[in-house]
């Protein structure tokens, strides 16, 4: 199986370096020297890690036959790629890759059915369950143990515990304030 690692961003410096937008949990296993990573385009690859470091918060690599500002800027916005065995499983727990939790069902803890996981949005902040529910809607789950109560792989499910207006229009409004005083009357 193949999955997206990384994303190649601009050149850095004039000696092939490139920024990488890490896609992965393990960059340390996935990014290492000596990777070989396949390429969308394709006709960028196979890239070979040659060199890699962190420079202000941010990866750089360097790969096997690119050795100036002009061969990297060449890589901009190119997928890196590894093959994964499919079996294989992050070595935290609580970590799954997105494979592992496409197409899972979706359940309230009560067994209550929402729908099935299409795809997973990955934001700064957060993931997000993009759920499809039976009527063919969509629903967003944030990826939180507060919501996302259990993985079960072997079950091929999901269980949530949605709070109110999540999964359905039930919402309810809180409000921080209380009005002491009741609506109309000077303090």
């Amino acid at each position: 199986m193949q999955l997206v690692v990384a994303r190649i961003g601009r050149a850095h410096g004039i000696k092939g370096e490139v920024t990488v937008e890490v896609r992965t949990d393990e960059p340390e296993l996935r990014l290492g020297p000596g990777a070989v990573l396949a390429t969308d385009p394709a006709s960028t690859g196979p890239l070979t890690i040659e060199t890699g470091r962190v420079h202000s918060g941010r990866l750089l690599l360097r790969f096997a036959g690119v050795h100036d500002r002009t061969g990297a800027e060449a890589l901009r916005n190119t997928l890196l790629i590894a093959d994964v065995d499919p079996d294989e499983r992050p070595e935290a727990e609580d970590e799954y890759y997105d494979h592992q939790l496409i197409d899972l069902d979706v359940v309230t803890g009560d067994g209550e059915e929402v729908g099935r996981i299409t795809e997973i949005s990955h934001l700064p902040t957060q993931d997000l369950f993009v759920v499809e529910r039976p009527d063919g809607s969509e629903v967003y789950v944030p990826f939180v143990s507060e919501i996302v109560t259990g993985i079960d792989l072997d079950a091929q499910r999901a269980v949530i515990d949605p709070p109110p207006g999540l999964i359905d229009d039930r919402a309810e409004v809180a409000s921080a304030r209380e009005d002491a005083d009741g609506p109309g009357e000077d303090a």
